[in-house]
């Protein structure tokens, strides 16, 4: 019996190792979460679930082996601002970066890691280095190219042959919103249209007498670029168009599901699923220094025909062809 028990506390020894790395392994890891849209946004809820699914099919499950914090920054400056310090003082082992939220997450830490995702122009907001090689504490997914605002312009004419001015809603406080207006605006000769730009703010009055007062003219159309306010003001952008008449061209297809006539631009929910592998390998030990900042792989062209007759628009076959979805 004293043998057996000897042998037995040596093996139960050996075990031991083999416990405290499993239990090791699964230790708590800390995911920051910053989103610059309203924690009401039914599409903002949708992205991150996708986010959340992903992560969970890599291995990660929130309240298990790893704490996901949420801050919500419902387009104001001042609070992604705030919210980025309060969730780089919980000392996660990465952040996710939402938009707009990436520069305030940089200015408030340069050693955690972060991801980015749905970020217009990484190089040119100084995020990264290069593409290739982010060089920092940050990588993640871009929005898009500066080339696709110039199919916007070129779509708006296509499905509204008589719009000769359009008004671009940007944001002019981002470097991608003055990017997106340059692109827009050097194109527009080419296809006939005078554009001129609608500043997004937070005020919702002054967007609204903004686009009134471009309304007013006629002959208008609307291209609403890529923003955290267009996303925060989508509802009231497109009550205006439908108000004053007027087609417009959006970069998500949130917009037309929602009443919006046409959209052309990357698949946002797929960079929320791209960004939970980035988010992974991470967790898993790698550098975002050394991981590319990826451009989109999926592009979608919505096309809503009920916004389109109440417009008074018939749509080219040409165009209805070339879409991923067709809202009737």
């Amino acid at each position: 019996m004293r043998r057996r028990a000897f042998i037995a506390v040596l093996v139960g020894a050996a075990a031991w190792p083999v416990v405290a790395r499993a239990q090791q392994a699964e230790r708590m890891r800390r995911v920051g979460v910053l989103i610059g849209y309203a924690e009401t946004d039914p599409v903002a809820q949708a992205r991150v679930k996708a986010f959340q699914e992903n992560l969970q099919q890599l291995g990660w499950t929130d309240g298990r082996n790893v704490r996901i914090d949420y801050r919500w920054a419902a387009g104001n400056v001042e609070n992604s601002r705030k919210y980025a310090a309060e969730l780089v003082a919980l000392a996660p082992d990465v952040i996710l970066a939402v938009g707009a939220a990436t520069g305030p997450v940089l200015q408030a830490t340069r050693t955690v890691p972060i991801v980015f995702t749905i970020t217009s122009d990484p190089v040119g907001s100084g995020f990264v280095n290069s593409l290739s090689r982010p060089g920092g504490n940050a990588t993640g997914f871009m929005l898009f190219e500066y080339s696709l605002s110039a199919k916007w312009v070129e779509l708006l004419k296509e499905i509204a042959p008589g719009v000769t001015r359009a008004a671009v809603l940007r944001d002019p406080a981002l470097t991608s919103g003055i990017g997106q207006f340059s692109v827009i605006q050097s194109v527009a000769p080419s296809v006939g249209v005078d554009v001129s730009p609608i500043n997004l703010t937070a005020d919702a009055v002054e967007i609204e007498q903004s686009v009134s007062a471009f309304a007013r003219l006629g002959y208008g159309g609307l291209i609403v670029a890529a923003s955290a306010w267009s996303t925060v003001h989508r509802d009231l952008i497109i009550a205006l168009a439908a108000r004053y008449k007027l087609p417009a061209v959006y970069i998500d297809r949130t917009f037309v599901s929602g009443g919006g006539l046409i959209s052309y631009g990357p698949d946002q929910i797929d960079q929320f699923r791209r960004a939970a592998a980035y988010v992974d390998r991470i967790l898993k030990g790698e550098k975002p220094a050394d991981m590319p900042v990826q451009a989109p792989t999926k592009y979608e062209l919505v096309i809503n025909l009920k916004t389109a007759k109440a417009l008074g628009l018939s749509v080219p076959q040409s165009l209805l062809s070339r879409a991923d979805e067709v809202i009737e």
